[in-house]
């Protein structure tokens, strides 16, 4: 069937916009639920002597989830290409509904040891399964459904959704946290917004049952074009393998690296090297992305009329440019005073053998130790090579201080400046920590609002299920699942508040080259 042929509906097609990014709302709901909540989470099921330990683990286990994903896109890919778009995304959110309920009941590590992370983790492969089938059926759905010349700003509230997965995800954390007082929600009040997910799940199975099947898949199932076995067919020739490569590397890596730069890394920036107040900080983002949403709509609509490739390539160029500007930006007004601190007075530590490994339950060398300490209070650090066989020795400033003294190390610290308390930044501050990363996020806008459409576009109806979710979900799940983990390794490594995002500027290099080099323009294709 051709896009022209598709039959203009405007209360239908209203419907399938509503029911689609409603159900992507809630699924990333439930994703992005348990990394709002990864620092109070953390203690209950991966306890450590050093909370930065616990935390690394608990985003090893965030980055399950998105390694899962993968195999999710290949097994309801599969399913979507043979048995229908609609039923497929209905099985999607009705197990990513159920495990994240799940995690809401789990006992802790407390009540039965080790059993309670591996129960954990459990929870989390279910939900990495659910959630690769869910963005191509949805995507796919709507951009079978959009008239010519619309399909990006069709396809966009799908892009938008995503952000309000995790609007949403804040605001009922936010909300638990007025119903609940600080003790109680760690120590149980955490639970509330896994079960309300829910909720969440009868109203969006409510809203999809009221579709139908995509007209292009319906066709195709009239006719007997159904692919007899979508994964073979979707790699069966070279053309296809360099288009799924493509979308791998140009476009899924480099745009997931963007949005969790400018949403997770953002927020624990704030949370970690920063010392905001978690509510404090959860707001902020909150707001940034709220203001994000409409880029991601800005840019789809724009995607039909210049292409969808152009606002991509830009986009990542000027990521490549502003990050790191804007994250100093950040630490500029958001701690002024810790910030004005590090400036004036930069921790020194020089040693021979400065080894330092944050997993360690006690470091192996004297300067380890040293870096250890400096590590679970997020102080920013320099290191030095010593003299062979030398005692690690620490300057704040130009003033030396007692290594192998924690007390005398403290000491050092809050006599240069650094208050270490958890602060709430002025509301002027605040606005501006908001505007530099809505900028992040029209950034996230530019490389994210025309993909639904090009992904779409890129592949043939045949096997169109399969061949986009799964680089998508490759790229999302390994690039972009694990960046909270190893940009938070890299800066517990190297002591540097800012280094993680060298993890963020690599991958959107990679992306910017593969791009450049490879991806064709789709706009104004038609759907066959």
């Amino acid at each position: 069937m051709a896009a022209a042929e598709v039959e203009l509906d405007p209360k239908r097609d209203r419907l399938v916009i509503v029911a689609s990014t409603l159900g992507t709302v809630f699924e990333w709901y439930d994703f992005f639920v348990y990394g709002t909540l990864a620092s109070i989470v953390a203690g209950h099921f991966f306890p450590s002597d050093n909370p930065a330990v616990s935390f690394l683990i608990f985003l090893a286990s965030f980055g399950v989830g998105f390694g899962m994903r993968p195999l999710g896109a290949v097994l309801f890919g599969v399913l979507g290409d043979k048995l229908g778009r609609k039923y497929t995304f209905l099985v999607t959110i009705a197990l990513m509904g159920a495990a994240t309920a799940a995690v809401g009941v789990l006992p802790t590590y407390e009540t039965i040891g080790v059993a309670a992370p591996i129960l954990l983790v459990i929870c989390r492969i279910l939900q990495g399964l659910a959630l690769g089938g869910e963005y191509g059926g949805a995507a796919i759905y709507v951009a079978e459904h959009a008239p010519p010349g619309r399909r990006g700003f069709y396809t966009s509230f799908i892009q938008s959704g995503v952000v309000g997965g995790f609007l949403l995800s804040l605001a009922v954390v936010l909300a638990s946290n007025l119903f609940v007082d600080a003790e109680a929600f760690a120590a149980w009040g955490w639970r509330i917004p896994f079960l309300f997910s829910l909720v969440l799940l009868a109203v969006s199975l409510w809203v999809r049952l009221k579709l139908k099947e995509s007209p292009v898949f319906k066709a195709m199932k009239d006719s007997g074009e159904i692919a007899e076995n979508p994964l073979r067919e979707s790699f069966d020739s070279w053309p296809k393998v360099k288009m799924i490569l493509v979308a791998l590397f140009g476009i899924a890596a480099g745009l997931t690296v963007i949005w969790y730069t400018a949403q997770f890394q953002a927020l624990y920036f704030l949370q970690s090297s920063l010392r905001l107040e978690d509510n404090a900080a959860r707001l902020i983002v909150g707001g940034a992305a709220l203001f994000s949403l409409f880029w991601f709509i800005l840019f789809g609509w724009l995607s039909d009329r210049i292409g969808r490739r152009k606002p991509i390539l830009i986009g990542y160029a000027l990521t490549l440019v502003l990050m790191f500007p804007l994250f100093h930006g950040m630490a500029a007004v958001a701690n002024p005073e810790l910030t004005a601190a590090m400036e004036r007075a930069p921790v020194v530590v020089t040693g021979s053998d400065c080894s330092f490994d944050p997993f360690a339950k006690e470091q192996a060398t004297a300067c380890g130790k040293v870096l250890d300490a400096l590590s679970k209070k997020g102080i920013a650090y320099t290191k030095v090579e010593g003299a062979a066989g030398a005692p690690p020795a620490v300057t704040i400033g130009s003033k030396p201080v007692d290594a192998s003294d924690v007390v005398s190390l403290e000491a050092g610290l809050a006599e240069a400046g650094y208050k270490l308390d958890k602060i709430v930044p002025t509301t002027a501050n605040a606005l501006k920590i908001v505007f530099f990363i809505t900028v992040i996020g029209f950034l996230s806008g530019m490389t994210y609002g025309p993909v639904a459409a090009l992904l779409v576009e890129l592949f043939p109806a045949r096997v169109r299920y399969t061949s986009m979710s799964v680089p998508y979900h490759i790229g999302t799940g390994y690039f972009g699942g694990f960046l909270p983990f190893i940009s938070q390794y890299i800066v517990a490594r190297t002591g540097d508040p800012f280094a993680g995002l060298w993890y963020t500027i690599g991958a959107v290099a990679m992306a910017l080259v593969v791009s450049l080099l490879w991806l064709p323009e789709t706009a104004g294709k038609e759907l066959e």
